[in-house]
């Protein structure tokens, strides 16, 4: 039976990785029905806003998402369109998977992030006090620290994981953090085959430069997960690592987290990978597991001969070349 998902192309080079994209997932046979919806800049033209009602809309009705990187657009007054699709979408849990590709300082690496989507620094609270003085407030909630907690030991139960590592800074944030820490503790007791431990923030990115393979998965407040999810994507291999699926009650956004490059775009040398990755994540989530795995294969059969990749992997391919590379190895 044929899956119906929203392809969002985005802006920057959106599009064109997204055609590559499409392209491998159409191979495997998955039996894909894609809806291609525009937002971003260019939605601006036509709704003057980059996330028009309609295409919200579209996204729900379906529950399913492949989206790359949008732009807010000349004259937009939104200033992250990405953040505020989340928040229309309440999607509130983003799964941040690190998988060591070949030749990268940890090739071994398989570790996911989990991170809250909808409050903390990144809840867009900020006002001038007088001129000079700027300030921001973080936002934390037991419901909303609860539910990512909750949502990060379901996630180690549903995938066979073994421990849940929460991620705070409690010892100078005492109430916002410690409040995180209460919620999650909470949670624990409901899950008591799933391991539990808590580190300082600092201290979590230092261990995992020196052993990442401690960790199996992270949970963190949204601004924690923003950057402890890039640094586990560079010991991974960097952006060809990166993917990303972000959860709500009844919808699921697989996005690329980079992707404007606006020095690539229309040149079609844009690295497909980090789109691809999250089709990958689609696709386990849809039940095409098979479809996920020989994409996995055939990624790292070309990721490892190294004779058709994009500039950035030291090679000369085009982006529908490289996809065309991995289409034949599936």
């Amino acid at each position: 039976m044929a899956h119906r998902v929203v392809l969002l192309p985005g802006d920057g080079i959106g599009p064109e990785v997204a055609d590559a994209t499409v392209a491998v997932v159409d191979a495997t046979g998955a039996g894909i029905e894609w809806e291609e919806v525009v937002i971003g800049s260019r939605a601006m033209v036509s709704h003057a806003t980059p996330l028009p009602e309609s295409a919200l809309e579209r996204i729900r009705t379906a529950g399913i998402a492949l989206k790359g990187r949008i732009l807010p657009g000349p004259g937009s007054t939104m200033t992250n369109p990405n953040v505020e699709l989340r928040r229309a979408l309440g999607l509130f849990a983003q799964v941040r998977p690190a998988k060591g590709l070949p030749g990268c300082a940890y090739p071994a690496l398989d570790l996911v992030v989990v991170r809250e989507c909808t409050e903390g620094e990144y809840a867009g609270l900020e006002h001038r006090v007088v001129p000079g003085v700027v300030q921001s407030i973080k936002v934390v909630t037991d419901q909303a620290c609860s539910r990512i907690g909750e949502f990060a030991f379901g996630y180690a139960e549903r995938c066979g994981r073994k421990k849940v590592t929460a991620v705070h800074k409690a010892n100078i944030m005492k109430l916002s953090d410690g409040l995180f820490l209460d919620s999650v503790r909470r949670v624990t007791k409901r899950h008591p085959a799933v391991a539990y431990e808590e580190l300082i923030v600092d201290n979590t990115c230092m261990q995992l430069v020196l052993d990442p393979s401690r960790f199996d998965v992270l949970v963190m407040e949204n601004f924690y997960g923003d950057l402890v999810a890039d640094l586990c994507t560079g010991l991974a291999g960097g952006i060809s690592a990166s993917r990303a699926a972000s959860f709500g009650e009844k919808v699921a956004v697989f996005e690329a987290v980079h992707g404007e490059a606006p020095a690539l775009v229309g040149r079609n040398l844009a690295n497909p990978l980090p789109l691809l990755g999250s089709a990958v994540l689609m696709l386990e989530h849809l039940g095409e597991s098979a479809a996920a795995d020989v994409i996995e294969r055939a990624v790292r059969r070309v990721f490892e001969e190294r004779k058709v990749v994009t500039r950035d992997l030291g090679g000369n391919a085009r982006t529908m070349e490289m996809a065309r590379a991995i289409i034949a190895n599936l």
